[in-house]
């Protein structure tokens, strides 16, 4: 090795000859001799991430949002699959636990996706949603805490389910089993702020039971071209079960999902939808995602997986919209909203 100073000089990089010093002089004249001196990591995409990403994993306590007056039962429902009913409950319950509230999932989906993506165990027997369906347990006994927060909750689905359609036939009030078990003073124990229940792809006894038990409806669409086709019998069904079975149920929220903002597809029908269902169609759109695909398995979501990305932020200002909808949460079921959107859907398809 070469002594003097050209020794210190790695192979990466040569020391400057004499056009480059020059150079090298009139650009630190001009800039300095750092040219990122000045710079903020918002002023690069990845920087700009990762500061996304500390405001989610360490938010300002002044920034939590205020509890609701009555504890809010949500519904996530639609008969059609691969919609985002389940990375919605489990990302909007995120949401809602990282910004100061208590959120309770209950997996009504035999599949056990929400369980997988919350981190809880759902193997074959572990007290799940079945046996609380069937009354072998209490509700207390069902509820285990997500690892990735102390505010998260959920109550499992193992595969047992699949069984609890047929099961429930002949069970007496069978489509108030879950209204049943859901008890008062666990919840308030537990100090839970939101109910968030996540249905199975069809409209059977599990689903007709989520919508007895809970006083809302969030219906999930996603942005492509069928993406109403179906929920005019879902809203049909919502009105049967608000006439004969739970006068208080109303469809009181509809998220926007897998949004795709490169193509005018996307924008024709969230037109469709805001034209339909008015005011109760969130601002906050999910836009299609990798990172909100890849998140489930790795058993956590999206806000924990890649906080800074796209995703991870819209479902953060879904879960404030949400939030802050509180106050305003029954004027849909004085309005007749499931009814009159079912008929509007109906005839636009």
């Amino acid at each position: 090795m070469p002594d003097g100073p050209t020794a210190d000089v790695s192979r990466e990089t040569s020391a400057p000859g004499p056009e480059e010093g020059a150079e090298h002089d009139d650009f630190a004249a001009e800039y300095g001799d750092d040219p990122y001196d000045g710079l903020s990591l918002n002023d690069t995409p990845i920087g700009a991430a990762a500061h996304r990403a500390s405001q989610v994993l360490h938010p300002d306590s002044a920034t939590d949002l205020p509890k609701p007056t009555t504890r809010r039962v949500i519904t996530i429902a639609n008969q059609k699959g691969g919609v985002g009913k389940t990375t919605t409950a489990v990302n909007l319950a995120a949401a809602l636990a990282l910004q100061g509230l208590t959120a309770l999932v209950i997996d009504l989906d035999p599949q056990g996706n929400a369980s997988t993506a919350l981190g809880v165990d759902h193997r074959a027997g572990v007290a799940s949603s079945y046996e609380m369906l069937l009354g072998e347990i209490g509700m207390g006994e069902a509820i285990q805490q997500s690892p990735h927060n102390e505010r998260l909750l959920c109550i499992p689905a193992t595969i047992d389910l699949a069984g609890a359609e047929i099961e429930l036939v002949s069970m007496v009030a069978r489509e108030g089993r879950l209204k049943t078990a859901l008890s008062a003073e666990v919840l308030d124990a537990r100090g839970v702020d939101f109910v968030l229940i996540d249905c199975p792809p069809s409209l059977g006894l599990l689903t007709v039971n989520a919508l007895v038990a809970a006083n809302e409806v969030l219906i999930p669409i996603q942005c492509e071209y069928y993406a109403l086709e179906g929920v005019g019998q879902l809203l049909r069904n919502i009105d049967l079960v608000q006439s004969h079975l739970n006068r208080d149920l109303h469809v009181s929220t509809v998220i926007l999902t897998m949004y795709d903002g490169r193509t005018k597809l996307a924008d024709q029908v969230a037109a469709e939808v805001r034209g339909h269902f008015g005011d109760i169609v969130l601002r906050s759109v999910i836009p299609r995602s990798v990172k909100v695909s890849e998140a489930p398995g790795f058993g956590t979501t999206v806000l924990d997986y890649d906080p800074g990305s796209r995703g991870a932020m819209s479902y953060l200002d879904a879960g404030r919209e949400l939030a802050a909808r509180t106050a305003t949460s029954g004027v849909a079921a004085e309005t007749g909203v499931a009814g009159q959107s079912g008929v509007a859907v109906e005839r636009a398809y």
